[in-house]
């Protein structure tokens, strides 16, 4: 298809036109021109992106797609629809499905249902067989199949001789290990943050000192075995601390976080709203501003969905017993973008969303230049909306945001020479 979008502003550092606002041609899924004016023929689909910006595509590092095995909550292709309408041109699938993807036959599923599809999906393998944290999975295998990286997403690797081989594996094949820092010994109860809000409304506590502690041990590993390890998100302000002094001692660390971590803290908890209740749970406003000034500072290197589908069965029960997660996936960018917008330019948002993804998990980052593969983002940072019921994409609904007000929306994408206005 040929398409020409007028009148946007370009956000892409690597691109000679950053920040200019210009007409973009694209022809048969290959920028061909970027000019102050372009002439369209009647072939020609022009959208109009005045007062809008573009930048190269954005990846989601770290989201539940649920498939295979709990497609009633989620699939490949309904997930491709949310994170399309959200802004995403990419996502890596983490791999706690049913079952789940340890081996090569998992890999190759997940990319032979995701072909074709206008978001690139890029499989996560488990660290351990069966994400139970007790012997190490196909890892050469499922990496010579197309695994990206390797997590056991949502269930901490606990035992620290076993993270190690893990880590020792990954550096030999050049990948790395993204790992949920939490240790469960010290809340194996606990539902929502330990605190004075957790006291207030009757609910066991998770204390920060089990991210923290897993955080510390997952840096020695990273120092002593010199593999990479990302945390996938991190929600203390020890946390945020610790990273940043790893970081500036050269171990090879890096972390993402959650919006919605941004967004809210503990004391919204304060009605039992069970879409609320995610892990990590959310934390105190001290922690938010740790987490909003790790990402001002770069210690904070990656903003994820960290989207996780729950059937309404599963969330429609008493706060203790509804499982965790909300799906974020639309939400995200809005997110980011309504807690960061008065301390963060909307480029340094946008790199946390595009570049840094990709360089962590080794792959190409899109540009927005001539004789380039169109693979883009149209978006509005100051446009104000309304994120309904009807709008979601997902196959769940498990989110606190319906009927908020949200600020910035994602317009469009074009990949795969595929064109979707949201």
């Amino acid at each position: 298809m040929n398409l020409l979008i007028r009148a946007v502003q370009i956000i892409d550092a690597s691109s000679p036109f950053h920040l200019q606002i210009k007409d973009i041609l694209v022809k048969d899924g290959i920028i061909v021109s970027i000019r102050h004016h372009i002439d369209a023929d009647w072939e020609t689909e022009i959208f109009n992106a005045e007062g809008m910006s573009v930048s190269p595509g954005w990846f989601d590092l770290y989201a539940h797609l649920c498939d295979p095995g709990y497609e009633y909550k989620e699939d490949i292709v309904s997930a491709s629809k949310a994170a399309a309408a959200g802004g995403f041109t990419g996502i890596a699938a983490l791999p706690d499905t049913k079952p789940v993807i340890d081996s090569k036959s998992g890999i190759e599923y997940i990319l032979n249902k995701a072909r074709g599809q206008i978001v690139d999906i890029f499989p996560i393998g488990a660290v351990t067989k069966g994400c139970e944290g007790k012997e190490l999975a196909e890892m050469y295998d499922m990496a010579a199949a197309g695994a990206i990286a390797f997590s056991d997403a949502q269930h901490p690797i606990a035992e620290a001789g076993l993270m190690m081989r893990g880590l020792l594996y990954v550096k030999k094949i050049g990948s790395v290990i993204i790992h949920y820092p939490h240790d469960d010994s010290l809340a194996p109860h606990g539902v929502m943050n330990e605190g004075i809000s957790s006291v207030n409304f009757g609910m066991h506590g998770v204390p920060a000192l089990a991210e923290d502690l897993m955080v510390v041990r997952d840096i020695e590993l990273a120092e002593y075995t010199g593999s990479r390890v990302h945390f996938s998100c991190i929600s203390t302000k020890e946390a945020v601390s610790r990273i940043r002094e790893a970081k500036q001692k050269g171990i090879p660390v890096t972390c993402g976080v959650n919006p919605v971590h941004l967004t809210l803290n503990d004391t919204a908890l304060s009605n039992y709203d069970s879409n609320l209740k995610l892990f990590p749970p959310l934390r105190t406003p001290a922690d938010m501003e740790a987490l909003k000034a790790g990402l001002i500072d770069g210690t904070i290197d990656v903003i994820c969905s960290a989207h996780q589908p729950q059937n309404e069965e599963r969330k429609k029960l008493e706060f203790e017993y509804a499982d965790p997660g909300i799906i974020n996936l639309q939400t995200c960018f809005a997110l980011a973008n309504m807690a960061l917008r008065d301390s963060m330019k909307t480029e340094l948002i946008i790199r946390k969303m595009v570049d840094n993804p990709r360089r962590i998990l080794g792959l190409a980052v899109p540009t927005i230049t001539e004789s380039s593969v169109a693979n883009f983002t149209i978006f509005d940072s100051t446009a104000s909306w309304e994120f309904s019921k009807v709008e979601i994409k997902s196959k769940s609904f498990n989110t606190p945001f319906t009927g908020m007000k949200l600020i910035g929306k994602p317009v469009a994408i074009y990949n795969h020479n595929q064109f979707q206005i949201n």
